[in-house]
């Protein structure tokens, strides 16, 4: 005897997509629910729907961060007279040590429901970097982060959703990925967690995907990184990789991220003041490596508490910035301008290592960074290894590795010798220059002071720096 089955229990085309739309669903976030049950309106505590801890916990907010003062035109007829001041500088807007109004994120990780609130008005850019470990079947663990919208606080007339759109990740789930369109975005006060099994190493970004033009170049944007599942197997000499090479071939002793951004004064300026930019007026007037410009690219990291050994690092997905009693940023003395500019870009390497540099590119622009005396492998780029599909080597040897937006690439150095003595700095080490090949860009010939005699300022550059020996195992990438 069979048994006919009913409309009410089949999964039609036009049914799957009534039960997607549902609101059940967006709460929820994944499930799947048995044939002939339709979706209705569901009271449930938000504890009672996350019953699990998420391994990172974001948050889309506003603030400022500082950058030079624009190069002022002055007169040389009229006797050095300024005809052309910086209209930006120290907007009356923010605090005086701040220059520039953004969108960011803030890792609000742990923090109290009173000081996460609290973090409104005080992003930070870059956005916190994060790293994940590549999906193991054999080891199943999904890795979740969290996003919660605290507002705007300089716009309370704007009800901007959030989002976190990973780039590059292969064969995301729509629900999962970000996009507006096909995705939930997070409205103010709201949250919502992304669930990832990234299943590809190598190095990707990740950004708002709301009114994406106006987001991303405001500063929600950020690196983030696939460690390969061959890490901790000693080959060829490593134990840490850029791929699964089977061979050592990406193997490296310490990493470090550069992010490539970009800021157009006008734009952060019109959002600030309540305006509307010209988008396609856009021509930026810093290029920033790490949130920062030269010479802050070489100011060091903000506070951290560092992880006592490697297993205490390997718990980690983001670098451990400290914060005061309130959940806020703190600073190094003397560099309280960077409180929300917290990432060095500065390379620290002893002779004789490898180092791997992961450049991300989510400015508008292109970006060509050359590593002047020192040559760069690149074994990947977009998070592929540089392989073909028979396992021919395509990696390749250059002192510039150029990249558009929205690209990365994974290229290995390994260090020189060191010179002797106190080496070309004078200061016990050796320096080489890594910068933005477009000069522009490199340095846009700002100064910190009206007499124009100080150290130019205000480009993509920032430098490499090989000591003899003496420099301790990395456990986190940029310290």
């Amino acid at each position: 005897m069979s048994t006919k089955r009913t409309p009410d229990s089949l999964l039609s085309r036009r049914r799957f997509f009534k039960l997607a739309g549902g609101t059940a669903v967006a709460a929820a976030g994944s499930g799947v629910l048995p044939f002939g049950k339709w979706l209705g309106p569901v009271a449930m505590s938000e504890a009672s729907a996350q019953t699990y801890v998420p391994d990172l916990f974001y948050a889309g907010t506003d603030g400022f961060i500082s950058l030079p003062r624009y190069p002022e035109i002055r007169s040389a007829s009229l006797g050095g007279v300024l005809t052309h001041p910086d209209p930006f500088a120290a907007d009356a807007l923010g605090n005086p040590r701040f220059t520039t109004y953004i969108f960011g994120f803030r890792n609000v990780t742990g923090m109290s429901d009173v000081n996460r609130a609290a973090q409104k008005n005080k992003a930070q850019h870059n956005a916190p970097m994060f790293w994940v470990n590549q999906y193991d079947p054999a080891n199943p663990k999904d890795f979740r982060v969290r996003l919660t919208n605290l507002g705007l606080a300089l716009r309370p007339d704007l009800f901007d959703a959030h989002t976190i759109h990973w780039h590059g990740f292969r064969n995301v789930i729509t629900f999962f990925d970000g996009e507006p369109t096909g995705s939930v975005a997070v409205t103010a006060g709201r949250m919502f967690d992304y669930i990832y099994r990234p299943r590809e190493p190598g190095t990707y970004m990740f950004h708002c995907h709301v009114e994406d033009v106006e987001h991303v170049h405001m500063g929600m944007t950020g690196p983030v990184f696939v460690r390969p599942l061959q890490n901790g197997q000693s080959i060829g000499g490593f134990t840490k990789f850029a791929y699964n090479d089977g061979d050592g071939s990406t193997g490296y002793d310490r990493e470090y991220a550069m992010f490539c951004s970009e800021v157009w004064g006008d734009s952060h300026w019109a959002d600030a003041h309540i305006q509307l930019p010209e988008w396609s007026d856009y021509k930026p007037d810093f290029c920033l490596l790490n949130g920062r410009v030269y010479p802050d690219t070489l100011a060091p990291n903000a506070p951290m508490n560092m992880p006592a050994d490697a297993a205490a690092a390997a718990l980690l997905h983001a670098l451990p910035v400290q914060t005061d009693g309130g959940g806020d940023l703190l600073a190094n003395t003397g560099y309280e301008h960077l409180k929300y500019q917290p990432m060095s870009a500065l390379v620290e390497c002893n002779a004789g290592e490898r180092v791997l540099l992961r450049f991300v590119n989510l400015g508008f622009r292109e970006a060509a960074m050359t590593l002047a005396g020192i040559r760069m492998k690149v074994v990947g780029k977009d998070a592929t290894p540089m392989r073909g599909r028979d396992a021919t080597d395509s990696s390749y040897w250059a002192s510039t590795v150029s990249f558009g937006a929205g690209e990365s690439i994974d290229a290995i150095f390994t260090a020189p010798a060191f010179s002797g003595g106190s080496g070309s700095s004078g200061a016990g080490y050796d320096v080489y220059l890594l910068y933005d090949r477009a000069y522009e860009r490199a340095n846009n010939l700002a100064r910190a002071d009206a007499a124009a005699t100080s150290t130019p300022y205000g480009g993509r550059r920032t430098e490499v720096r090989v000591y003899p020996s003496g420099r301790p195992p990395q456990l986190l990438p940029n310290t």
